[in-house]
């Protein structure tokens, strides 16, 4: 509890010198837990206190808290010589032992086993297409790898920037980036990316998992961060969706007037808020106790953003759905998974039903209406885009 910056920046180090601080400072205890558990910089009222307290400047306070605002920024830029001689001898840049090792390999990829920051460093840069990650999310959840999900935030956004910043150096010219994870920590992982590369979308994707929590709005989406890298084209292999119609009478659920027939026939824009991905419950498509991705999700994100043969990298292999997709769409792929990769692996044993759900994704898709819908709304006379061309045919016939 007290290994973090804030707790060392005021020297308290166990209960009793929290207790002495809050005293002598005249901010509650409650208050100095509150900004490390939540790595927030103290409102003026209490950096007011802290300053006082310490005796020392508002500017030391920001460098012992490691909040560097634009205006620090640029006073440490103007010194930059300086200070880097003074820091060079305390500032660590070993290379990172080796900690993976290759487990098997298939027609497209290769699978390792191991920790990502260690497969990172050995990794040709500049070298992949797509990287999409999933980390773990800090929520304390139980993982068959064993690892610790629950950590001090200021601990896992250092992690975190530690692992994206590999990833970003991986990165092609012209490659993009894909971050699935809780709007939460997305914001800081935005601030990250935002500083090297370009920003595209931040999607918002619809998945309801659990009841509402008390004195908070209802979390029912994911967010899915995507950016690109430098000024060079990058691949967007554009993707529509069949028109939103009920699917137990097969009626519009919009109302589009008379647009109808200017609508295209190969679907609706996919925009960035996505409710079409269904979380994976069914025993057929779930192969480990702990969340998976859906394969829908992963088939989009790909086609979406890569061509046949282009390099995909995953540094959280989970359940292996970014590898199996990638196999299954003829791209190369890199991926590595800290735990064990025995369900991974059985994965590609079995290909065939997952082939076919991509197959069935694919081809439900950049067409205004499937083929079901479409016999559906035969079978109730509802319209469709061959219809309303006959209607205009025979309506100028009769002028």
């Amino acid at each position: 509890m007290y290994s973090n910056s804030f707790f060392s920046a005021l020297s308290i180090t166990n209960d009793a010198e929290l207790k002495y601080f809050s005293k002598i400072s005249n901010i509650t205890t409650k208050k100095l837990k509150y900004y490390p558990k939540y790595n927030l910089y103290p409102d003026v009222t209490d950096r007011d206190c802290i300053i006082k307290t310490l005796d020392i400047s508002e500017l030391e306070l920001k460098i012992k808290l490691g909040y560097f605002d634009k205006e620090l920024l640029d006073i440490l830029s103007k010194n930059a010589k300086t200070i880097v001689d003074f820091i060079s001898p305390d500032y660590n840049t070993a290379p990172i032992a080796l900690r993976h090792k290759h487990i098997f390999k298939t027609e497209y990829g290769n699978m390792y086993q191991g920790d990502c920051i260690s497969l990172m460093d050995k990794l040709e840069k500049n070298s992949v297409d797509l990287i999409f990650a999933d980390p773990p999310f800090n929520l304390d959840k139980k993982y068959e790898s064993g690892m610790n999900d629950k950590i001090e935030e200021e601990e896992y956004i250092k992690w975190t920037e530690t692992w994206v910043l590999k990833c970003i150096d991986l990165l092609k010219e012209g490659g993009s980036f894909f971050i699935w994870n809780l709007p939460k920590w997305n914001t800081h992982i935005s601030s990250i990316l935002n500083k090297h590369l370009n920003f595209k979308h931040w999607i918002a994707v619809d998945i309801k998992y659990r009841l509402p929590i008390k004195n908070r709005l209802y979390p029912s989406h994911y967010g899915l961060l995507y950016y690109t890298k430098g000024e060079k084209g990058y691949t967007f292999n554009e993707q529509r969706l069949p028109l939103e119609i009920c699917r137990h009478c097969g009626g519009d659920i919009r109302d589009y007037g008379g647009y109808k027939d200017q609508l295209n026939p190969s679907g609706i824009n996919l925009t960035d808020v996505w409710f079409d991905i269904p979380p994976v419950r069914h025993s057929k498509y779930k192969t480990r106790d702990s969340n998976e991705l859906s394969m829908k999700l992963l088939e989009r994100i790909i086609s979406l953003s890569t061509n046949e043969n282009d390099v995909v990298f995953d540094p959280f292999g989970g359940s292996g759905t970014t590898y199996v997709v990638s196999e299954i769409l003829k791209r190369k792929w890199i991926g590595v998974e800290i735990g064990d990769v025995e369900n991974i692996k059985n994965r590609f044993d079995s290909l065939e039903f997952q082939k076919e759900y991509i197959n069935n994704v694919q081809n439900n898709k950049n067409k205004l209406f499937t083929e079901e819908m479409r016999k559906l709304r035969t079978k109730n006379g509802q319209w469709l885009p061959e219809t309303l061309v006959k209607k205009r045919s025979k309506n100028k016939a009769n002028k």
